[in-house]
C-alpha cells in the first residue's frame, strides 16, 4: 500500500523525492518522510499528508535519498510510525512497503542483542537487521537482513558515505527509472515519469543496487541478472490533473478515450486468440478484489449470456481457502494494478491447482503478467484517484471482448451477431460523452442524497453487480453508508429498513426485468422513501413513480451496464463533492491494496 522512492544522481535529491512522493501519495497519506544523505544523513518524517507536511520540511543539500508516503497496517498513523527508520549508529536509513509477518519474535531478538527501536511498526526490524549485517556492503547487510523475515515487501536502504541505493522485492511492486547520470527507485511507473520513460521492472525475489551511474540486478540466488528496459507510453501530463478539480473528475472525463484504447486492435483480433487463445474448457471462475470483483460478477452474466458457459465468481481474499473442486476451470484474475496481494495469491493458487489462468489488469509488466498463462491489458492510462473509475470501465469491456472471444470459440454467437455486438462497443465512447455532457442535470439530482446516513441501490440481472459498484463508489468517497441490492431480494428483509430518511438509488433499463423493477420502485415509494431513478431517456413510466430521474442513452440491454456506471460514478462524485469530502484520498483507503 505504501509508496517508496529513492534518487541517485547529479541533482538536488530532495526535489525529486517530494515530486515523486507527491505522485505516489495515492497509496497511502498516514505520513510522509526523507531522508538525504547532507553532512550526514538527515531524516524528516512527520503524520499527515504531503500537502500538509512539505512547506514544513527543511531544505537540505545532496544529491541521494530516498523517501516514503504511508498507509498504515503495522502501527497507528504517527510521526514516530512513519518512514523513513534508521538504526542505532544513526547511518542506515530504510523505507519499507509490505508485512513482515515475524517482527515481533525478531524484534525480542534485536532488543536481546541492544537495538533500541523507536516505533510500533514491523518495518523497524529491517533497519536493525541490517545494522547487524552490516560490514561495508549495504547491499550484502540486505539481503541478509531479507533472509531473516517472513513477508512481503518492496525495500530500499541508503548508507551514510555510500553513493548507492540498494532495493529488493517480494510480492510488492518496485521499479527503477533510468535517466542519464541519474536513477530512481520507486513502487510505481508514476513517480519517475518526470525523470523518465525508461523504467526496469524488478521481479519477484531480486534486489538491486542503484547508482548514478547505473544498475546491477541479482536474482534470489545472488547471480546477475541482464534485463533491458522497458519504455513507458504513459506521459507526465497523462498522471496531472489537467484543469480538474480532482483526479477523480478527470479520470471520469477520461473514459471515453479509455474504452476507445482498450478496443483498439481487439474487436478486430476476436477471431485471431487476441484475447484469448483457442482452449478447451468447460467452466470459467472469475477471481477479484473490491471494484474489481464488481466487474467480475458483471463480467458473469456477459460470458454466461454471449458463450452459454457455466461462470462463477470468487473474492480473491477467499479462492485460497476453498476445497476448490477437482476442476480446472479457466480462471480469469481480475486486477487493476496488478499488484494486488490477494489476487496474487489466488493466481498462484489456481496455477498449483492445474487451472489455465488469464490475467486482465491495466499495467504492463506488473506481477500478475508474468504470473498468469495469458494476459489482457486494459489500456486505461494511469488513474490516480483511489476510487477506480476508468480501469473500471475498461475491465468491464474486457468483459465484453472475452465473451465474444468465448461465444465466438463456442459457436455460441454467429457471425452475424458477433457484428453487431462489435459495432454497438464502438459506440460506447460516444455514449458515455452524451451521459458527461448531462454532468450538470446529475450534479442537481443528488442533492436529495447528500443528507442520507443510509442509501440503498437497486437494480436486477446484469444491473445488480453495477449498482454494487455504484454503492461501493458512494462509500468510498462520500462515508455514507450504501448498500447494493438485487431488487427482488427488497422485500426479504432490508424493506423494514426504508422511510423517508432513507433515500433509494435504482436502475431500470429496457430489458426483461424492467417491469418487475417497476413494480419495486413502487414499492419503495410506498414506504416514503425519496428515489432517483435512471433509466433509458424519454422513459415516462419510471419518471411518474420516482422523485428524479437521469437518463441514460438506448443501447443493447447487455451493455447498458457501461453508461449506467458512469452515472453512477458521477452520483458519487457530487455527493461527496457537495459534503466537501476529500475525494482523491479518502480516508483509511489506498489505490493499490499490496497487503494481504
Amino acid at each position: 500500500m505504501c509508496g517508496i522512492v529513492g534518487y541517485t544522481g547529479q541533482r538536488m535529491a530532495e526535489d525529486i523525492l517530494l515530486d515523486g512522493l507527491r505522485r505516489l501519495e495515492y497509496r497511502g497519506y498516514d505520513s510522509v518522510g526523507i531522508a538525504i544523505a547532507s553532512d550526514g544523513l538527515k531524516v524528516f518524517k512527520d503524520k499527515g499528508e504531503m500537502s500538509k507536511i512539505e512547506p514544513t520540511i527543511p531544505r537540505w543539500d545532496g544529491s541521494i535519498g530516498i523517501g516514503h508516503t504511508r498507509w498504515a497496517t503495522c502501527g497507528k498513523p504517527s510521526k514516530e510510525n512513519a518512514h523513513p527508520f534508521v538504526d542505532c549508529t544513526g547511518r542506515i536509513a530504510l523505507v519499507h512497503n509490505g508485512i513482515i509477518e515475524n517482527h515481533l519474535a525478531l524484534r525480542k531478538e534485536l532488543e536481546d542483542e541492544g537495538h533500541v527501536f523507536t516505533s510500533e511498526t514491523d518495518t523497524e526490524v529491517l533497519v536493525h537487521l541490517m545494522e547487524r549485517y552490516y560490514e561495508g556492503d549495504a547491499h550484502a547487510a540486505l539481503v541478509a537482513a531479507l533472509a531473516k523475515v517472513k513477508g512481503t515487501y518492496a525495500v530500499a536502504a541508503m548508507v551514510e558515505g555510500d553513493d548507492r541505493i540498494v532495493a529488493a522485492r517480494k510480492e510488492n511492486p518496485l521499479v527503477i527509472g533510468m535517466g542519464v547520470g541519474e536513477n530512481m527507485v520507486a513502487s510505481d511507473v508514476t513517480a519517475v515519469l518526470s525523470l523518465t520513460s525508461r523504467v526496469l521492472y524488478i521481479m519477484e525475489g531480486e534486489s538491486v543496487i542503484v547508482t548514478a551511474g547505473g544498475v546491477t540486478i541479482f536474482d534470489r540466488h545472488g547471480s546477475r541478472v541482464e534485463r533491458q528496459p522497458t519504455t513507458v507510453t504513459w506521459t507526465l501530463e497523462d498522471a496531472e490533473k489537467g484543469g480538474f478539480e480532482h483526479y477523480m473528475l478527470k479520470e471520469i472525463y477520461e473514459q471515453p478515450t479509455a474504452i476507445h484504447n482498450c478496443l483498439l486492435g481487439s474487436l478486430d483480433e476476436i477471431d485471431s486468440g487476441a484475447v484469448m487463445p483457442d482452449i478447451d474448457l468447460s467452466t470459467v471462475k472469475l477471481v477479484a478484489c473490491g471494484t474489481s470483483y464488481n466487474a467480475a460478477m458483471v463480467g458473469k452474466y456477459i460470458i454466461e449470456s454471449m458463450a452459454r458457459l457455466p461462470t462463477t465468481v470468487e473474492l480473491a481474499s477467499e479462492y485460497r481457502y476453498s476445497p476448490g473442486t477437482g476442476e480446472s476451470p479457466l480462471t480469469v484474475l481480475v486486477t487493476q494494478s496488478g499488484e494486488t496481494a490477494d489476487t496474487l495469491a489466488a493466481a498462484r493458487e489456481a496455477r498449483q491447482r492445474g487451472c489455465r489462468t488469464l490475467a486482465i489488469t491495466n499495467v504492463v509488466g506488473s506481477t500478475i503478467s508474468r504470473e498468469t498463462d495469458h494476459v489482457f491489458y486494459t489500456n486505461a492510462g494511469p488513474e490516480i484517484g483511489v476510487a477506480a473509475t476508468k480501469t473500471y470501465i475498461t475491465q468491464l469491456i474486457s468483459m465484453y471482448l472475452l465473451g465474444l472471444r468465448l461465444g465466438t470459440m463456442r459457436q455460441t454467437l454467429d457471425r452475424t451477431e458477433v457484428r453487431h455486438l462489435s459495432t454497438e462497443l464502438r459506440t460506447m465512447p460516444r455514449h458515455v460523452s452524451g451521459v458527461l455532457d448531462r454532468a450538470s442535470e446529475i450534479e442537481k439530482a443528488v442533492d436529495m442524497l447528500v443528507p442520507a446516513r443510509d442509501i440503498f441501490y437497486l437494480g436486477r440481472n446484469i444491473n445488480y453487480p453495477t449498482m454494487l459498484e455504484g454503492a461501493l463508489k458512494l462509500k468510498e468517497i462520500s462515508y455514507i453508508h450504501a448498500e447494493g441490492y438485487a431488487a427482488g431480494e427488497l422485500k426479504h428483509g432490508p424493506l423494514a429498513l426504508l422511510d423517508a430518511s432513507t433515500p433509494v438509488v435504482a436502475a431500470a433499463v429496457n430489458d426483461h426485468t424492467r417491469d418487475k423493477m417497476l413494480g419495486n420502485i413502487s414499492e419503495v415509494a410506498a414506504r416514503d422513501s425519496p428515489v432517483l431513478g435512471i433509466g433509458v431517456e424519454g422513459d415516462r413510466e419510471l419518471a411518474a413513480i420516482v422523485d428524479a430521474m437521469i437518463g441514460i442513452p438506448k443501447v443493447p440491454s447487455i451493455l447498458s451496464p457501461v453508461p449506467l456506471t458512469v452515472v453512477l460514478q458521477l452520483i458519487a462524485y457530487y455527493v461527496a463533492r457537495k459534503k466537501g469530502c476529500s475525494i482523491d484520498k479518502p480516508r483509511n483507503l489506498a489505490k493499490s491494496v499490496t497487503v494481504e
